[in-house]
């Protein structure tokens, strides 16, 4: 309702088993086909993680250098220079956005205004926040609340009055709409590799799908596969079985149709577009069934590790703890759009735990992922148990233990993950709450 989101679907997962999947509105408004847990959406960036996933798996098998010059594996991508000087751009700094290959802006002065005035804007709201703070401890209860009221009030108003599926300044470029149809991952190399760097290998953080495209192609060439008959086993060992590429020409049962609202703020319907030039960064399609199936064999492999296996009953995760742990490490220089709390990590955002002051605000680990694509938005969060030693050691419990919330919907540039955040909170209190099996 607040976003005039044409459908929606929600899937919940706790300790492994899924407890909630539901539809809302239409997956096909023309022809009223309604939305149900089936619905295959796209996901856009959360295939981000999908990649990364392959990319984890090929390093734990010793294929798959992390530090080695992409060059190594893609002879075809230019050795790059910046300022004159050679410089290197390994897998490490592809996944986690630190290569310097540009997003779908190409005037890097136009990118450094935009961060510049991001993060003045944020300074600013932060600056609000703590005189707001200030005045609030200095008045009455009677008063604050009164303060509380008008000002959720506005937001509401706001909220509602503005516009949803707005264009961001990301859907104002040319190459989100691309329509030729690349036949491989090294061909769809062409937009990009010969382009400038925006800076120094691993000196700053620029979030770029097309560092996902050379990705994927470093891959394709040390899996020894082509990159999508790859990704397509590596679903099939998940039962992921929903999930495929965002292919325009094949027939995929329970796909929805995607919108946008136009200028005179009336739905239609999303324009053509063809993905396959960044399959890997935002170029799959996936229901949220799949998306907990996955979410759940991240959350086993990174706990059971912490767990006695009594009697050999715990399998082995589809990832080693330590490679799953290494994943979910914040790494330096990094920044989020979607959670100013976290940190961007290995193809995921992550948010650490912290509590500055008892009694007050207390912030759980957690990882996640959002995405926007061309009449799509999606979410993915994965929040763990916090875990006693005791429960871990007695066998009474088993991993994986924590919550798991993805939201998908076929209307492009909304936001989603607050949403999955108190969805994910709600689920993890547990009181009162029986999950039946």
């Amino acid at each position: 309702d607040e976003a005039g989101i044409p459908g929606i679907v929600v899937g919940v997962s706790v300790d492994g088993k899924e407890i909630w999947s539901e539809g809302l509105g239409y997956a096909d408004v023309e022809n009223r086909v309604v939305c149900k847990p089936e619905t295959i959406m796209r996901i856009a960036s959360i295939s981000k993680c999908l990649t990364m996933l392959a990319v984890a798996k090929l390093w734990e098998e010793g294929k798959l250098d992390l530090d080695a010059p992409v060059q190594k594996y893609v002879p075809e991508f230019p050795e790059k220079t910046y300022e004159g000087e050679k410089v290197v751009i390994t897998t490490r700094l592809l996944v986690s956005h630190l290569s310097g290959i540009r997003h779908y802006e190409k005037d890097i002065t136009k990118v450094k205004e935009e961060k510049e005035k991001a993060n003045r804007a944020f300074k600013l709201a932060k600056s609000n926040q703590e005189k707001e703070l200030k005045e609030k401890e200095a008045k009455s209860l009677e008063k604050t609340d009164s303060v509380k009221a008008k000002k959720e009030h506005e937001d509401e108003v706001k909220s509602r009055n503005s516009k949803p599926g707005r264009r961001e300044k990301e859907f104002e470029q040319e190459e989100y709409y691309l329509k030729e149809k690349f036949e491989s991952v090294i061909e769809s190399l062409k937009i990009f590799k010969n382009d400038p760097l925006f800076f120094k290998p691993g000196s700053q953080f620029l979030y770029s799908t097309f560092g996902f495209t050379l990705l994927s192609a470093v891959v394709e060439r040390v899996s020894g596969q082509k990159f999508t008959d790859y990704m397509l086993k590596l679903f099939r060992d998940l039962d992921m079985l929903s999930t495929v590429q965002d292919d325009n020409e094949a027939m995929i049962y329970n796909r929805a149709r995607y919108y946008v609202y136009n200028k005179k703020g009336r739905l239609a319907n999303a324009p053509y577009v063809d993905n396959s030039y960044k399959w890997a960064g935002g170029g799959f399609l996936s229901s949220v069934g799949d998306l907990l199936k996955f979410g759940n064999a991240l959350l086993y492999s990174y706990q059971v590790g912490q767990f006695k296996n009594i009697n050999g009953k715990l399998l082995p995760g589809y990832l080693k703890p330590d490679t799953v742990t290494m994943m979910w490490t914040p790494v330096p220089k990094t920044e989020v759009s979607w959670d100013r709390e976290g940190k961007y990590a290995m193809a995921w955002s992550v948010a650490e735990k912290k509590q500055q002051y008892g009694c007050c605000r207390q912030q759980r680990h957690y990882a996640s992922h959002t995405g926007s694509a061309v009449g799509a938005s999606s979410v993915l969060l994965i929040l763990p148990e916090e875990l006693g030693s005791e429960a871990m050691e007695n066998g009474l419990v088993a991993p994986p233990r924590g919550v798991i919330v993805t939201i998908i919907c076929n209307m492009q540039s909304v936001s989603l993950s607050n949403t999955a955040l108190k969805i994910a909170r709600e689920f993890d209190k547990g009181e009162g709450v029986q999950y039946v099996d």
